[in-house]
């Protein structure tokens, strides 16, 4: 994942496709269609029969939308005081919605995949509300916003393509899951890149390698760190939380879904707020990868020491 990111940056960065009416349809399209693909591997009976115990998806959101854009402000002030339109990409980066591959990598890591497929989908259906009125509050009247458009555009981006994909599968007796696993998967991936391609071009004019990008870097590097530790912290606050939950709050709290990040910032503020998105991008994927190896290790050192005899027991 790290590479097709990293070549899907690349390429725009060198391609640096002019920015349009239609360059901007095609994000919201192909997006629309990648979040309808997935959907058509998940049940809409299942997801309300798990709703019936919302408690830990809820706790999940509450961190997400409102101790995690509390840090990116955080940082955006201590780095950034001088440089608004980067305070509000870290800001945007941050109160954006639940990654769809917080479900990918909640079963890589054996986590409990019910409690983050409820966080993914109630995120994906409050969103086109809590954000636009998130934005408002934050901003104010300091950047020119269409919020109504930016409402509709979230439904059709979102919302939308999630409910038919779930009504399709229980529609089809699940058959539709195949699609989503096979040709759909890999047409999904494929609209992913062209996504990350289309906005690293509609970015370009305004990235620059410089020290500052290396700087930025490293305070992206950190909110990403820090929202997979806000949901490990998290999951210590719940009575009793088996290790499958914890794994689940980890990636529900701290992935987020980037490419409509990216797709919302291009479209409704200036080119330089997308710059540390598009950063978040190359730090999420290979960050996610490194936790399950960090318990893996944990464990086995758990394991280890509970091996080795007390001194005196072996003398005797």
């Amino acid at each position: 994942m790290f590479v097709v990111v990293l070549t899907a940056l690349v390429t725009g960065y060198i391609l640096k496709v002019p920015d349009s009416g239609i360059v901007r349809f095609l994000l919201v399209a192909l997006f629309a269609y990648m979040t309808f693909v997935t959907s058509l591997g998940t049940s809409l009976k299942s997801f309300f029969k798990v709703l019936a115990k919302p408690w830990i998806p809820l706790w999940a959101l509450l961190l997400i939308h409102l101790v995690t854009p509390l840090t990116a402000w955080l940082l955006g002030s201590l780095f950034y005081a001088d440089s608004p339109q980067i305070q509000l990409g870290l800001l945007v980066g941050a109160a954006i919605p639940v990654g769809v591959t917080s479900i990918i990598w909640t079963a890589i890591a054996k986590g409990n995949i019910q409690i983050t497929l409820v966080a993914v989908t109630l995120d994906t259906l409050i969103v086109p509300v809590l954000l636009p009125a998130y934005y408002q509050i934050v901003v104010g009247q300091s950047v020119a916003i269409h919020y109504i458009s930016l409402v509709v555009q979230l439904l059709l981006m979102v919302t939308i393509p999630s409910i038919l994909g779930m009504l399709l599968y229980d529609w089809s007796d699940g058959k539709t899951a195949k699609f989503s696993r096979g040709a759909g998967g890999f047409s999904s991936k494929l609209a992913l890149f062209t996504i990350m391609v289309l906005n690293a071009s509609l970015v370009a004019p305004d990235f620059n390698w410089s020290l500052e990008t290396i700087k930025l870097m490293g305070v992206v590097l950190a909110m990403v760190i820090a929202g997979y530790v806000l949901g490990y912290i998290g999951s210590l606050c719940i009575t009793k939380c088996p290790q499958d939950v914890k794994m689940a709050m980890i990636y529900s709290v701290g992935m987020r879904n980037i490419s409509c990040g990216l797709v919302i910032a291009v479209t409704y503020f200036p080119p330089a707020v997308a710059v540390p998105i598009i950063l978040g991008m190359i730090f999420q994927q290979p960050s996610a990868a490194v936790i399950p190896n960090i318990f893996k290790y944990l464990a086995e050192r758990k394991n280890r020491g509970k091996r080795v005899q007390p001194l005196s027991e072996n003398i005797s």
